[in-house]
């Protein structure tokens, strides 16, 4: 059994060209059945969600979904889910989301991905929480956004212990063990301004 009981996985509502994305999202939903960690996810039946979530319930998981109610028609709510639960706005979509994981990853997906792995992990810089926050990178996928970090510790933007709350998993049956390890780096003053 794994020491995280619920990840939060964020990915895309396409499956997208490349198989290996679709392989992937299956791979690690039924990693997490295997291991009795529960998905929270955002609850849609389409895409890389829906392949995630399919695969968890296939190899008998559990799994929460959380979309807000305008969502519902648009992302295909998933209904043969353990529980969805219908908010009212994605604000409160993330928070619970956030509330419910014990760890976050984000796999392949588009600008809402991104930004909801940007959000959590602006969180955990913050001192808003300290759970592990990770990106699945089995093709490079996200080595440009990696990339990005890494200018930006060079750059003076962001500081190098911040640069380390993201972790990167390039094997899916690493998932949980990687993130199960990573502690994040002490928080210390945002406005320290003696310190890149």
């Amino acid at each position: 059994m794994s020491s995280i009981g619920s990840l939060c996985v964020y990915c895309g509502s396409s499956t997208g060209r490349d198989p290996v994305h679709r392989a992937t999202a299956d791979a690690l939903g039924r990693l997490l059945a295997a291991q009795g960690v529960r998905l929270v996810y955002g609850g849609g039946a389409v895409g890389l969600m829906g392949v995630v979530a399919d695969a968890v319930m296939a190899a008998g998981g559990e799994v929460l979904g959380v979309i807000p109610k305008g969502l519902f028609s648009a992302e295909v709510g998933h209904t043969g889910i353990t529980e969805l639960v219908e908010v009212s706005s994605m604000h409160e979509r993330k928070q619970r989301m956030a509330e419910e994981a014990d760890a976050f990853l984000a796999l392949p997906g588009g600008l809402g991905t991104l930004e909801e792995l940007a959000e959590i992990t602006t969180w955990a810089q913050l001192g808003i929480h300290a759970k592990p926050v990770g990106v699945l990178d089995v093709d490079g996928f996200w080595e440009p956004l990696l990339a990005f970090l890494d200018q930006a510790v060079e750059a003076g933007f962001l500081r190098p212990r911040n640069r380390e709350l993201v972790v990167r998993v390039t094997d899916v049956d690493d998932v949980l063990t990687v993130l199960g390890g990573h502690r994040a780096p002490p928080n210390a003053p945002l406005l320290d301004l003696d310190e890149s």
